[in-house]
């Protein structure tokens, strides 16, 4: 690890720095009567800094860096993984002992090799078992975005977390997920709705669990330049990384080469990684392999799998290869598979024998995939379903075999039925929604997710049926893509819901707005609508939204004026706007949006499309054009300015030369469904 250090200075300088802010957005400086700010850092910071009394923590960590006399490249880094460290310790006696083991491990190294003696320290330093999911990382290539789904299913088939009264393993490998994050061992993408959809290890961090997954034989990594199997040790964790025509090792090979997998180095392997090009035959037997991973395998075709029944104890198994169309019906004799991800494939129908997998708890597919009768009713272990798709009637009537599942948490439904190619489509995909009704009335649903066609196809969705069972266990509900009328009564019950994301609502009620705003513990909001009543919304101060942090709203027509009044969404933290503007009456006569009145704000995004260019940092201050997108910018911008928050502001503009106002929009729909919508 030291000789590679230096080789990484530049990695150093281009990929340890903490994230900084966008370099696109402005910081708005406060008045000069306000206090100095608190929030202007270059990342959130440590969890330590956030232990109180803030002033005091923060004024030992320093000491404690300044002490220990941290000379190295990569320093941003080393003060990163020094606050992890000091993340859950207290007492000033246990930073003192972590202060004088820095002291001493640098005494004793010098150069680049400081950086790992400080990253060793960290590594010990956090508990043994997420020791052991951190390792595990080491089995991906440098810069590869790790899917968060697909490694937390990959640590419960490995047996890495163990199940606890009241939690799923899902749900402990997400905190474990989470407590890697904190303490900056992996680096969160996809950031949504607070959580990490995803993870990348910094190429520093990543190149020292490689090392120290290599010294513990946990790991072995095969590139193709040289025979790893050359070590007496078993190998427990196989990843094949060669991108230039290597046959990957665990297929039989029939030509001259020599089979590996015979070899007893190979009898005991648990988990194998393919980042490779084609494979030649077929799997060979193993009775101890439990994570088989050919998602970077793209040339894998069927006759691949034709022994896929020889992995008695697989319980992950990962596909997406277009060359595969069809699974064997004898991955119904998998027994122990828990998760099975198809994604990618061009598989048209899932086998009868599925089924069988009884022990099958995540399952993720395309969502033109097919099931086939009574299939799904009879996955009794099934938790996470991503995603099913239902193109007729018939299909929607299928859902109701959802209802069987008791232990299912998260189910994705993709609704397909253009009313444009058939004039029975309409009343098909009412049909549809009712069926999906029922599913959210009487099922233990924490998570569902509805996507339907764009706008200009669809049936508009009456949710006033739904009534789902108090109390209900939604956490998240997401209908993206699918048109309702109104915010149905029941939603204001929904009191464990915290992610709320609706588009498209056609026109936003005053009443909408107050329903909303009395979800209980609604943290994230995502509205996308036409226009509101008389083109105006406003939020007042007695609307709710108490515990409110991220607001998105989407007006995707012109003609609407929207107002923040004093005293609305008090914790309301980041606002992201897209407005249409053309013209000042795309607006309504809307200026400023009330925006300085949200008192806890700290971020806004406001994305203007009209008739002008596109600008991914535009600023008004500098625009010389006199136009209606230049009005509502500066006003939002001189409203910021006065706002005692120093906030952060970005503005982005689009071309957009379509202007409708939103009441045309309706009349046209009105017209195609007969009058349905209100």
């Amino acid at each position: 690890m030291a000789a590679a250090a230096p080789a990484r200075q530049a990695g150093f300088r281009r990929g340890c720095r903490p994230p900084l802010p966008d370099p696109r957005a402005v910081v708005r400086p406060r008045p000069r009567s306000a206090p100095p700010p608190d929030a202007l850092r270059l990342r959130p910071p440590p969890p330590v800094l956030a232990l109180g009394p803030r002033a005091a923590r923060q004024e030992a960590f320093f000491k404690c860096l300044a002490k220990s006399r941290i000379v190295v490249v990569g320093l941003p880094l080393v003060i990163i993984t020094i606050s992890s460290m000091l993340a859950d310790k207290h007492a000033k006696c246990e930073w003192d002992r972590v202060l004088h083991d820095i002291g001493s491990t640098l005494a004793k190294n010098t150069g680049a090799e400081k950086m790992t003696a400080i990253l060793s320290m960290s590594y010990f330093d956090i508990a043994h078992h997420l020791r052991t999911c951190l390792l595990y990382l080491s089995v991906f290539l440098e810069e590869y975005e790790i899917e968060k789904q697909c490694l937390i299913n990959r640590w419960i088939a490995e047996g890495f977390i163990h199940k606890e009264e009241g939690r799923t393993k899902y749900e402990i490998g997400e905190d474990y997920f989470n407590d890697l994050i904190n303490r900056s061992m992996i680096q969160p993408v996809n950031v949504k709705y607070g959580q990490a959809k995803a993870c990348r290890v910094h190429d520093i961090i990543l190149d020292y669990i490689k090392c120290m997954a290599a010294e513990k034989n946990f790991v072995t990594l095969y590139n193709g330049a040289q025979h790893v199997f050359s070590t007496k040790r078993k190998v427990r964790r196989l990843c094949v990384s060669n991108h230039t025509g290597l046959y990957a090792t665990i297929w039989e090979d029939t030509g001259e080469n020599v089979t590996i997998w015979e070899d007893l180095m190979l009898s005991h392997v648990r988990s194998v990684t393919i980042f490779a090009e084609p494979v030649k035959t077929s799997l060979l037997p193993s009775t101890a392999l439990r994570v088989l991973d050919l998602g970077g395998c793209r040339g894998i075709q069927d006759h691949h799998l034709a022994s896929i029944d020889t992995l008695f104890h697989l319980k992950y198994l990962r596909l997406s290869s277009r060359s595969i169309t069809k699974l064997p019906e004898k991955i119904g004799e998998l027994q122990y598979l828990q998760t099975l991800d198809v994604r990618g494939t061009r598989i048209k129908e899932l086998p009868s024998t599925i089924t069988k997998l009884q022990r099958l708890s995540h399952l993720y597919a395309d969502w033109d995939i097919r099931f086939p009768d009574g299939v799904i009713g009879q996955m009794h272990s099934l938790e996470e379903m991503r995603e099913y798709g239902v193109e007729s009637y018939e299909q929607g009537k299928s859902l109701q075999e959802f209802n069987k599942l008791t232990k299912l948490r998260t189910l994705k439904i993709k609704l397909d039925f253009d009313s444009r190619k058939d004039l029975e489509r309409p009343r098909q995909a009412e049909g549809s929604h009712t069926y999906v009704g029922i599913l959210v009335s009487s099922c233990n649903l924490y998570n569902l997710y509805i996507t339907e066609a764009p706008v200009e196809n669809m049936y508009p969705m009456s949710l006033d049926s739904w009534h789902p069972t108090a109390p209900c266990s939604l956490q998240k509900l997401c209908l993206e893509g699918c048109v309702i009328c109104k915010v149905p009564n029941w939603m204001a019950s929904l009191g464990n819901l915290v992610v709320l994301k609706l588009r498209y609502i056609l026109c936003l009620r005053p009443e909408d707005v107050e329903i909303l705003g009395a979800i209980p513990s609604l943290l994230f909001l995502l509205l996308a609508t036409a226009g509101g009543t008389n083109g105006r919304i406003t939020v007042h101060g007695r609307n709710g939204f108490r515990c409110l942090k991220y607001l998105y709203l989407d007006f995707f027509r012109c003609g609407t004026a929207l107002e923040f009044q004093v005293g609305s969404m008090p914790k309301l933290e980041h606002v992201k706007l897209k407005l249409r503007m053309h013209k000042r009456e795309c607006l309504n006569g809307a200026s400023d949006l009330g925006i300085q009145h949200l008192s806890a704000l700290s971020k806004v995004e406001v994305e203007i499309r009209g008739n002008c260019m596109r600008d991914s940092n535009y600023d008004p201050t500098e625009e010389k054009k006199d136009d209606a997108v230049r009005w509502v910018a500066s006003a939002i911008n001189s409203a910021i300015m006065t706002h005692p928050n120093s906030l952060t502001i970005r503005f982005e503009t689009w071309r957009d030369d379509y202007c409708e106002r939103f009441e045309c929009l309706l009349r046209r729909l009105n017209q195609r469904t007969g009058g349905s919508i209100d």
